[in-house]
């Protein structure tokens, strides 16, 4: 994967704006819910290899 690089005479600006209780939250809850998943598969890809290996 190769760096992405600002094109010429281009300025990209970022707008950064508060986010609310609502949005928050909804955010908390999509990461921790994205952390158990991985959870899961990094669990079920470890005790594959161990069989495997054993």
């Amino acid at each position: 994967m190769g760096l992405i690089r600002e094109p010429k005479n281009v300025d990209f600006t970022v707008l950064d704006k508060p986010w609310t209780d609502e949005e928050r939250k909804e955010f908390s809850a999509f990461i921790k819910l994205r952390k158990e998943q991985r959870r899961k598969r990094t669990v079920r890809a470890t005790v594959a290899r161990k069989k495997v290996i054993a």
